[in-house]
């Protein structure tokens, strides 16, 4: 492996078409109005429009003219971007370093939101300052500062009024820029300064909280409930400065209080928390809700409101004007001389892109929320998602999981490699949504790293839907195997850095990850032995794969590791595999126990990554899955633990997870969730994580609003700042495994093993299939009176008939219960019974788990 830094989702600067222009925007526009005082030249000619509307100018499609002292324009519907009608006025001189007052008086009727910008006058358009301004019918005066980072003598200042369905009519008055005005300081507000999970904690699950203060001694703590009563009180621990936010800070603990309750507050120093609930059910909705969100990101397909209300769409990329479409599409110049057809799949993020890579690792934690209800003791059935397929007897996180990889299927070629990704010629700007996108949309070409993103993705896909949909597994079989065989002919072929425009270039100098993660996904589908040696060889196999910074979708070694120590397999040494899981949770749960709040992250750079958050989830699946295997509760703790930084005990004292929290991120960047943009859009649907912290700061308006911040800081709830508040698949994905994982914990307690031992054996073949005899030993010393003996094959294996157990079966998982002569089970007695059936391509390992009326046995 390259060391971590290479692998950093920082790389992911690419992704924007403003990335381009950080050199020359250090310094842009501050974009909360505030009071501004200049005492420099005034640098707008007729800013006042007494007589004149010149020399300002107009696209074409507008009319302007002066009613009461004021410029006004019927502003047309049905433009789509944002800059289809722009009013502006050129030749504004800028001087670098210059901090500027800019200010100006509008209304809009109907209301509505526009925007305004000082920027170059050529194409790249370069902003110094980008303000979305919300206009009344009954106007308001607007006021800005922003610093110049260059020296133009031909600035421009402009007010885009296009992406509007419906006619408006804008009228602008009283504009002023002017030097000489005191920088702006953005400081956030971060309300009481006790910081707590503004969610819920489990009623027998740890709780903790941070308390930010000046002293250093430790503090009185009450915690209240809802009518304000007392209910507990102790003694705040003193933490020190905590680095990842510059914060003096303390620890509070009230995990000894456990009852249920909606409304509890914290107080220490004087400050009352924002509110949170104690409760076992808290996180039932989060579990779907961070589903439901690939619904409305889904391509190619209507989006229905009667099953997402607010958020219907029609089809995005479907080849229906003013859309190109993703049904015929071309390679860019000089990469092929065909087309493909790749509708479908999911919108990557807030664009318009689609990306294998990044699709990958997404669908597959998608699939492993699933696999887990096969495997882990504590696991629950996953509900409904109430999305078009739901009356299809398959379980709805498959079907929308299926939505991804019939996609990444079409991105393969008849040789086995796989198009990195498919996105827009150009980028695009917001609001936009899917269907009214007007670009070119491009093939970019194969790449190594791509094409075993697939074969991983495709083999584990082949034995989840072989008990729903036996020729889908087989065509996804097929494909992994090509894949493999495609990549290890062309090791090496790797998306090139360079190619950013329009789309995130996701380039990844290191794909011996990557093998590895195939190479385990494909063994446990097939048992074959080409891929156990390579497993079985590789470097990766022993190595400790467990980043301080957490995996991605350029780290993916991970995956391949958890799969193997999680899901049943004949791998040798497995063991050790397994022992390594809980090696690498025991690191982590260590950085959790030294972080002052509870963060199970903490680079030793003290750089906060692009997508901050999706690593500590991905940090969290670690110590989740050491839980699946060893069932200790430490494990268990420090999931629950470290949930209560994304939801609101971090030194902002907010919510990342939209709707979630009393105080929520509802801004991420999106061409079609932008509310603050378009009060006629939606905010990201409930569940929608935000990608947080990231100390780099690569876009203009953290740059403006960031500069110096502690990681911590470097976050702000803007549409507009890409690299902080992006949405993106693979950040929710381990939103998914992780709410699913905590919603299937009850109460917090341990859940104690049955008392039980299981002997399954399989007893060779038979011409239906297999045989297999099953023992039930009753370990504790109360006679079982009725027993129901509950697993899961591996693949699409099918039972055809027992003996001494009535059997029924949904998907892979079987269900065994006692007939009348075997209903009991004295302490220390063995009852048995045995069952005939039908094979199915792949291994067919003995199960990990097997339950006992709900308690996993030995």
């Amino acid at each position: 492996m390259k060391p971590a830094e290479a692998k950093n989702p920082t790389r992911r600067i690419q992704k924007k078409r403003l990335a381009i222009l950080t050199a020359m925007a250090l310094l842009v526009a501050g974009l909360t109005p505030t009071a501004a005082h200049a005492e420099g030249p005034e640098q707008i000619s007729n800013g006042t429009f007494d007589t004149t509307t010149a020399p300002w100018w107009n696209t074409g499609n507008l009319t302007v003219g002066i009613t009461n002292g004021q410029l006004c324009t019927d502003v047309p519907g049905g433009t789509t971007n944002p800059w289809d009608a722009i009013i502006g006025l050129d030749n504004i001189p800028l001087v670098a370093g210059e901090t500027y007052a800019y200010t100006f008086f509008a209304t809009a009727t109907p209301a509505r939101v526009a925007r305004a910008l000082i920027q170059l006058p050529v194409d790249p358009f370069t902003s110094y300052l980008t303000a979305n301004p919300e206009l009344s019918v009954s106007g308001n005066t607007y006021n800005y500062t922003f610093t110049s980072p260059v020296d133009l003598p031909t600035g421009q200042v402009a007010f885009q009024l296009g992406g509007s369905a419906t006619p408006w009519r804008f009228c602008l008055d009283n504009v002023s820029l002017t030097g000489g005005a005191e920088p702006e300081v953005y400081v956030p507000d971060t309300g009481p300064r006790v910081r707590v999970n503004q969610v819920a904690y489990l009623p027998k699950g740890p709780k903790n909280a941070t308390v930010v203060t000046t002293t250093t001694t430790a503090l009185p703590w009450q915690l209240k409930n809802s009518g304000g009563t007392v209910v507990a009180h102790g003694q705040t621990t003193p933490r020190g400065v905590d680095a990842s936010s510059g914060q003096n800070v303390h620890s509070i603990n009230f995990g000894s209080y456990t009852k249920a309750g909606t409304g509890y507050t914290l107080t220490a120093d004087g400050e009352t928390s924002r509110p949170f609930d104690i409760s076992a059910a808290a996180y039932d909705q989060l579990k779907l809700d961070a589903l439901k969100f690939y619904y409305t990101q889904r391509s190619g397909i209507a989006i229905d409101d009667a099953l997402r209300p607010g958020y219907g769409r029609p089809a995005g990329h479907v080849g229906t004007a003013p859309n190109q479409g993703d049904t015929n599409v071309p390679c860019q110049p000089g990469v092929c001389d065909y087309s493909l057809n790749v509708s479908g799949g999911w919108y990557d993020a807030g664009d318009h892109g689609k990306y294998v890579v990044n699709g990958g690792i997404s669908v597959w934690q998608v699939m492993s929320t699933f696999e887990r209800t096969k495997n882990a003791a504590t696991a629950e059935t996953i509900g409904g998602l109430t999305i078009p397929e739901s009356a299809n007897n398959v379980p709805d996180v498959l079907d929308e999981a299926r939505w991804e990889q019939e996609f990444l299927l079409k991105m393969q070629r008849p040789d086995g490699m796989v198009h990195h990704k498919i996105h827009d010629q150009n980028w695009t700007g917001l609001p936009l949504l899917p269907h009214l996108d007007p670009q070119l949309r491009e093939l970019h070409p194969v790449s190594t790293a791509a094409t075993l993103n697939l074969a991983a993705t495709a083999a584990q896909a082949a034995r989840l839907f072989a008990p729903y949909d036996a020729s889908f597994a087989a065509k996804n079989l097929t494909a992994a195997k090509k894949a493999w065989t495609a990549a290890k002919a062309n090791p090496a072929i790797l998306a090139s850095p360079a190619d950013g425009n329009g789309g995130g270039a996701y380039n990844d100098d290191t794909v011996t990850d990557e093998f590895y993660w195939a190479a385990a996904e494909l063994y446990i589908s097939t048992g074959e032995k080409e891929y156990k040696d390579y497993l079985l060889a590789s470097p990766l196999h022993s190595a400790d794969v467990w980043r301080e910074r957490g995996f991605d979708w350029a780290a993916t070694a991970q995956l391949g590791r958890l799969d193997l120590a999680t899901v049943p397999n004949a791998l040798p040494g497995r063991a050790a595999v397994r022992a390594s899981v809980l090696a690498g949770a025991d690191k982590y749960l260590a950085t959790l126990k030294a972080h002052p709040y509870g963060l199970p992250y903490a680079p030793a750079d003290n750089v906060f990554d692009w997508g901050s958050n999706n690593l500590v989830l991905n940090n969290m699946a670690v110590m989740a899955a050491a839980y699946d295997i060893s069932g200790q509760k430490k494990y268990l703790d420090g999931v629950l633990e470290g949930i209560d930084y994304i939801l609101g005990r971090n030194a902002l004292n907010q919510s990342y997870v939209t709707g979630y929290g009393e105080v929520a991120s509802k801004n991420q960047h999106s061409r079609w969730y932008s509310h603050q943009l378009n009060p006629d859009l939606p905010n990201p649907p409930r569940g929608t994580l935000s990608g947080g912290p990231n100390s780099s700061i690569q876009d203009p308006v953290a740059q403006t609003k960031l500069q110096g911040c502690k990681p911590q800081f470097c976050y702000i709830d803007d549409i507009e700042s890409w690299s902080t508040n992006e949405l993106t698949i693979n950040w929710n994905s381990p939103l998914s495994q992780i709410s699913a994982f905590i919603a299937d914990q009850g109460d917090g307690s341990l859940t104690s093993p049955g008392k039980c031992d299981v002997d399954y054996k399989i007893l060779g073949s038979v011409p239906q299939g297999f045989a297999a005899e099953v023992s039930i030993k009753n370990t504790g010393s109360s006679t079982i009176n009725g027993w129901s003996l509950t697993w899961s094959f591996l693949g699409g294996q099918k039972i055809l008939a027992a003996v001494g157990a009535d059997d029924s079966q949904s998907g892979a998982t079987v269900t065994a219960k006692n007939i009348s002569l075997n209903k009991q089970i004295k302490p220390g007695k063995t009852v048995k019974f045995g069952f005939v059936a039908k094979n199915a391509p792949g291994p067919n390992p003995v199960p990990d788990l097997i339950k006992l009326n709900g308690a996993a046995c030995k």
